[in-house]
C-alpha cells in the first residue's frame, strides 16, 4: 500500500489492536448486535455527544453533519488497517477523522473553504489525540474530482463513503427566545456562491452526483466499495425519493449495486427505537397528523452500497 501512503506513514497495527479499538468504539456509539446485519445501531448517543472532545467546537454549525458512528460503521466494515479511504464531499472531515482514528489513511475534497478549513482542524486534532492514520482536504469541485486528485491515486482507494446534500435550506441549529424559535447555520454559505450541489434542482443534484460518482469509480481499486447514505425528505409536501435516485447516478456511474442498508438515526433501547427528531421535524409530524396524514419521525437514513467490478472478469472481488 506504500503508493498512496501521505508522508510520514504512521505504523501499522495488528488485527486484534483493530478489533480492540473497534469494539471501544462500538461500547460508546453502538448497541450489541450479530454481526452480518444490515441495520447499523448508530445513534445509540446524540451527535453532539459523538463529537464532543473528538471534533474541534466550529463543527457544529456545518448544516449537513454525518453521525460519525455511521462513517465508522462503514470503515470498519468494508476496509482494513492501511486502506485509502475517500470522501469526495467531505464537509467538516467526519469521514477522514474516522478513518484515521481507524487506521486508514484518508482525503477529501470540499467545496467550501470554511468547511475545508474546519476538516483540517478536526484532522489535526485527531491526530492530537493518537490517531495513527494520515488524511488531507483538497479545496475544489467534486464533479472534477479526476482534476484535482493526484493521479497516482488512480485505482487506490478502498471505500468512499459520503452523502448528498438536501436542499439549500435545512434545519440547522435552533434557540428559543422571547420572539420565537432563531434559526442559525441552516444554509450553506451566505447564498451567494450557488456553485454547492445543494443549490440545484433535484435533477441538477443526481447529474452532478453522478459525475462525481464516475470520477470515484476511476480512483476506487477494483472490488473498493462506495457507501452513500441518503434519505428521502419532503419538499412543499411531496415526498422527494432521494434513495432511488442515488441508486440511479451510481449504476449511471458504472457502479454495481449490491446492498441497501439502514444505518438508524434513533437509538435502540429494549427493543424499542427512541427517535432523535429536529424540532422543526417534530412539528411538521405534529401537524401533519392533526390534519388527519399519517406522518412519522424520520428513524432511519438508507445506506446504498456500490462496488466497483474486476476489470478482469467483470464479477466482484
Amino acid at each position: 500500500m506504500a503508493d498512496h501512503r501521505f508522508p510520514q506513514d504512521p505504523p501499522t497495527t495488528s488485527d486484534s489492536e483493530t478489533r480492540g479499538r473497534q469494539h471501544g468504539y462500538d461500547g460508546r456509539h453502538r448497541a450489541a448486535r450479530p454481526d452480518g446485519l444490515s441495520v447499523w445501531a448508530t445513534a445509540q448517543s446524540t451527535g453532539p455527544v459523538q463529537r464532543k472532545g473528538r471534533y474541534v467546537v466550529e463543527s457544529g454549525k456545518h448544516p449537513a453533519r454525518m453521525l460519525p458512528a455511521i462513517a465508522a460503521h462503514a470503515i470498519h466494515a468494508y476496509t482494513k488497517p492501511g486502506d485509502l479511504v475517500l470522501d469526495p464531499m467531505c464537509g467538516i472531515g467526519t469521514t477522514l477523522v474516522e478513518a484515521i482514528h481507524a487506521g486508514r489513511d484518508a482525503f477529501g475534497v470540499e467545496y467550501e473553504s470554511r468547511w475545508s478549513d474546519v476538516a483540517d482542524a478536526n484532522i489535526k486534532h485527531a491526530q492530537t489525540g493518537g490517531a495513527t492514520g494520515r488524511a488531507a482536504v483538497i479545496r475544489g469541485d467534486a464533479t472534477t474530482i479526476l482534476s484535482l486528485v493526484p493521479a497516482v491515486l488512480t485505482g487506490q482507494v478502498a471505500l468512499v463513503v459520503t452523502s448528498p446534500p438536501y436542499g439549500p435550506t435545512v434545519h440547522g441549529l435552533v434557540q428559543p427566545g422571547d420572539d420565537g424559535v432563531q434559526k442559525s447555520d441552516n444554509t450553506y454559505n451566505d447564498g451567494t456562491d450557488k456553485g454547492n450541489l445543494a443549490y440545484r434542482d433535484l435533477t441538477g443534484l443526481v447529474d452532478g452526483f453522478a459525475r462525481i460518482l464516475a470520477g470515484c469509480q476511476t480512483l476506487l481499486r477494483p472490488g473498493g466499495v462506495v457507501a452513500v447514505t441518503a434519505r428521502p425528505w419532503r419538499k412543499n409536501g411531496q415526498l422527494v425519493d432521494l434513495p432511488s435516485a442515488v441508486i440511479g447516478a451510481g449504476v449511471r456511474a458504472g457502479l454495481t449495486p449490491v446492498d441497501r442498508c439502514v444505518a438508524l438515526l434513533a437509538a435502540v433501547r429494549d427493543d424499542a427505537l427512541i427517535a432523535r427528531p429536529s424540532f422543526f421535524q417534530l412539528q411538521a409530524v405534529r401537524k401533519a397528523r392533526t390534519a388527519g396524514t399519517p406522518m412519522h419521525l424520520i428513524a432511519h437514513e438508507d445506506v446504498l452500497i456500490f462496488q466497483k467490478q474486476s476489470l478482469a472478469s467483470g464479477a466482484d472481488v
